[in-house]
Order: structure tokens, then C-alpha cells, then sequence
């Protein structure tokens, strides 16, 4: 296993310390001094940056040597979306996110995954993430240590807007230049 997929690995085992981190930091109404769940929160937020920024060493480090392999295309994608959808859902139920909002994100992914399954079984083409899909990563990632922070959730709350509006921007974007792929299939 070469180093960018070991850091895709490392990333997807960040997920359930993230997860234990946020059940057993509490909440406001479970612990009795707030501190114990700010701390946990921003303990949260600094493994969630770790895990983010491993998805861009890992990009970099395959793209620069030529380490692109099967298991990277596949896995690198979905550890994306089960990091950030798991700190959504953790985020709505923290009552730091709107649950339009993250449903609307989660219902995306989960559309622009389906599509990128059907484009590589009829195609055989991987749909490779675009500057607007790229943002919208971005945002997501930034809005979700803001939110947790507490300090900063005004920079997080613009955060999720903006995260939100490129969702929906390269999703349609993503639909339309592949939209080929459904015809004579309605």
C-alpha cells in the first residue's frame, strides 16, 4: 500500500475517534461544566482538520509520483463523504447546522456518488472532482472546525452558505455535462 492510500486508511480511522470525541465530550445539557464540552469540540475540530488535510496530501502526493492507483480513486471519494456527512449529522444533532441544509448536501453526494457509479459502469470514465466541486470540499471542511470552534460559528455559519450554494452549483454542473448517460434510459 503506497503512502497516499495509507493516508486515505488513516483518514477513514479518524472517523470513529472524531465520533467518540463528540459522545463522550457531551453537551451542554449532559455535562455540567460547559468547558468539558467546548474543550471536546475543539479537540473535535483539530482531528477533523488532521483527517481533512490528509485528503489533500494524499491528492498531492499521487498526482506529483504517479501513485494513482484503483483503490485510490475509490477510496480517497468515499472517505471524503463519510468524514464530512458524519461530522453534518454530528453538527445537526449538536444543533450547530441546519438540517435543510445538511440534508440538501448529504441528498448531492449521495446523487453525484450514484452518478459517478453509472458513468464508470457504462463508460468506464471516473468522474474526476472539478474547481467548483473542489470549493465546495473546501467550504464544507472550514465550515465544520468553525462550527465546532463555538468562537468562530459566525465564520462557519457563511461557511455552510457557501458550501451549500456550490453543492447545489456543481452537482447541477456535474449532472449536466454527464446527463448523456440516461438517455434512452427514461
Amino acid at each position: 500500500m503506497n503512502l497516499p492510500n495509507k493516508l486515505t486508511v488513516f483518514r477513514i480511522f479518524l472517523i470513529p475517534v472524531f465520533m467518540l470525541i463528540i459522545i463522550f465530550g457531551g453537551d451542554a445539557h449532559t455535562v455540567a461544566a460547559g468547558y468539558t464540552v467546548y474543550w471536546s469540540r475543539v479537540i473535535a475540530a483539530i482531528v477533523f482538520a488532521i483527517a481533512s488535510a490528509t485528503d489533500w496530501f494524499d491528492g498531492h502526493i499521487a498526482r506529483s509520483r504517479n501513485m494513482v492507483t484503483n483503490f485510490g480513486k475509490f477510496a480517497d471519494p468515499l472517505a471524503d463523504k463519510m468524514l464530512t456527512m458524519t461530522a453534518f449529522i454530528y453538527l445537526v444533532d449538536l444543533k450547530l447546522a441546519p438540517a435543510w441544509v445538511v440534508a440538501i448536501i448529504v441528498c448531492r453526494e449521495l446523487a453525484v456518488t450514484g452518478l459517478r457509479l453509472i458513468l464508470a459502469e457504462n463508460k468506464g470514465q471516473v468522474l474526476a472532482a472539478k474547481m467548483p466541486g473542489k470549493i465546495k470540499t473546501t467550504c464544507q471542511m472550514l465550515s465544520i472546525i468553525f462550527l465546532l470552534i463555538g468562537n468562530f460559528w459566525y465564520i462557519g455559519t457563511i461557511l455552510i452558505y457557501l458550501a451549500l450554494i456550490f453543492t447545489i452549483y456543481s452537482g447541477y454542473d456535474y449532472f449536466h455535462q454527464s446527463w448523456g448517460v440516461f438517455k434512452g434510459s427514461m
